[in-house]
């Protein structure tokens, strides 16, 4: 998984980049701010970020605080990075829009371990986004079978959205999970069949 620094101390964002790259992340590290906000507003944003409270150009709080304030529909899971320990400082953090904190100097193991939490929060975050996508798509389909749907007087064939007229088993089955089963009714059967079978047997 892709995973943003925002570091601008070279000796600090050299550990914690050495620290990610080994448990298999893909680290894109940048040295103020302004960069790490822009890295994630990007269209290939990472989902995980460690963003360092004292920054040049923006601080990481403000960087969190204008990034939750435009993106509350996208999910990012952002860890503070700070030598300040106090627990006001902690809860100004986490109020700006911090999901977790981790002081400095870090420990690798805590580091993991935290990162480890982001990480099944943000897998149970997609499950759960795929799963309101195939609520929407399904209730997309609903809506257009509940519309106005041109059929023949005739032949009761369906006009297709690509102006094709079509069975219409074949047209349901192609926008929905139903599945038909095919049978003759005894109206069609007196009518139908057993005409045919009568005239089977005179033969």
């Amino acid at each position: 998984m892709n995973i943003l620094i925002a570091e601008d101390d070279r000796i600090s964002r050299k550990l914690l980049g050495a620290a990610l790259r080994k448990k298999g992340f893909d680290v894109n590290a940048v040295t103020n701010g302004q960069e790490a906000l822009e890295a994630l507003q990007a269209p290939d944003a990472p989902q995980l970020a460690i963003l360092d409270w004292m920054m040049p150009e923006i601080d990481g709080v403000d960087v969190i605080r204008q990034f939750r304030a435009v993106n509350t529909f996208s999910f990012t899971y952002i860890i503070l990075l700070t030598a300040k320990g106090h627990k006001d400082d902690i809860a100004t953090g986490l109020e700006a829009g911090a999901d977790d904190y981790l002081t400095k100097p870090f420990d690798p193991k805590e580091l993991h371990a935290r990162l480890n939490v982001g990480l099944r929060l943000i897998d149970a975050q997609n499950k759960l986004k795929d799963h309101v996508d195939r609520l929407q798509r399904a209730l997309d389909e609903v809506n257009r079978l509940e519309g106005m749907l041109p059929i023949c007087s005739y032949c009761k064939k369906i006009r297709n959205d690509k102006n094709y007229w079509t069975q219409v088993e074949n047209y349901i089955s192609a926008h929905s999970e139903a599945q038909f089963s095919h049978s003759i009714c005894p109206q069609c059967y007196e009518t139908h069949v057993l005409p045919e079978l009568e005239k089977l047997e005179k033969e």
